[in-house]
C-alpha cells in the first residue's frame, strides 16, 4: 500500500507572486540542452508558460501557497533532475472523475505526452490562463483540464466542496472528487468518442477502477495512494 500524507482542505489562497527562479537562471544552458533532447524524442511537445509554487502553508481547513511563472523547459528539467530546489512544488489541481456506480475514471496519457503511458486524473499545471485577479484559480484549472481531456464540462458532474492535499514532497497534489451520474462503462464510452474526434488527445486510453486490484504500476504514487483511501477492497 502507498502511503503518503493527505489533508483535507476547503478553502484556497493560492497567490501569484512576481519571482526569478534561481534554479532556473543558473542552469539556463543545461536546461536548454535537456529540452531540445526531450524534444527530438517528442517533437509535440512544446515550451509553454507553467505555474510551480513555493512558501506552502496549511491553517486550519485552508492551504496557502505562492505561486510563480515559469518556462515548461525549466519545470521539465527540474523534475527529470530529481527535484533539486527544494524550496519549490508542483502544486496542480486534479479532478477525480467517478461514476455513479462507483467507478473512478482515469486517463492514459498519450505517446507525445511528457508523461506518455502514466495513468492520471484529469489534470495539468496551473498556466497563466488560471490566473484570476492575481490568484491560482484552481477550480477553473480542474474544470478547463477535464473538458480538455475529457470533453465533459461542469455541467456533466458535480464538484466536491473540499479538496485532498496529497503530499510527495516535490509535488502537493490538490484532488477534488468530480460526480458523474453515468454508470463508469457509459462515462468511459462518452470520453472514448470524444477522444475520436480529436486531432491530437492527450489521452491514448480510459481506464476505471472500482477496486484496489484495478490500480496498477503505471498510476504514479499519489493516484495509487488516494485512490486506496477511497477504496474498501
Amino acid at each position: 500500500m502507498n502511503s503518503l500524507p493527505m489533508r483535507r482542505v476547503t478553502a484556497l489562497d493560492l497567490r501569484v507572486t512576481p519571482w526569478s527562479w534561481p534554479f532556473a537562471r543558473a542552469r539556463r544552458a543545461e536546461i536548454d540542452a535537456h529540452f531540445l533532447e526531450r524534444q527530438r524524442a517528442k517533437p509535440k511537445m512544446w515550451n509553454g508558460r507553467v505555474l510551480l509554487a513555493r512558501d506552502l502553508r496549511f491553517a486550519e481547513a485552508g492551504l496557502a501557497a505562492d505561486y510563480f511563472e515559469t518556462d515548461f523547459a525549466s519545470f521539465l528539467a527540474w523534475r527529470d533532475w530529481g527535484y533539486p530546489d527544494k524550496e519549490v512544488f508542483n502544486v496542480p489541481g486534479m479532478g477525480a472523475l467517478r461514476a455513479s456506480d462507483g467507478a473512478f475514471v482515469l486517463g492514459e496519457m498519450a505517446p507525445h505526452t511528457a508523461n506518455a503511458g502514466r495513468i492520471y486524473f484529469a489534470a495539468g499545471t496551473p498556466d497563466p490562463s488560471d490566473v484570476k485577479d492575481g490568484r491560482v484559480d484552481i477550480p477553473g484549472s480542474v474544470a478547463r483540464e477535464a473538458e480538455e481531456e475529457t470533453g465533459l464540462t461542469p455541467a456533466d458532474y458535480r464538484a466536491a466542496p473540499d479538496w485532498c492535499c496529497v503530499d510527495t514532497g516535490p509535488m502537493l497534489a490538490m484532488i477534488r472528487t468530480l460526480h458523474a451520474d453515468l454508470p463508469g462503462e457509459a462515462l468511459r464510452a462518452r470520453i472514448e468518442a470524444n477522444l475520436a474526434r480529436q486531432s491530437q488527445p492527450e489521452f491514448s486510453a480510459i481506464h476505471l477502477v472500482r477496486k484496489r486490484g484495478d490500480l496498477t504500476a503505471a498510476m504514479p504514487r499519489f493516484v495509487t495512494a488516494w485512490l486506496e483511501a477511497q477504496l474498501s477492497a
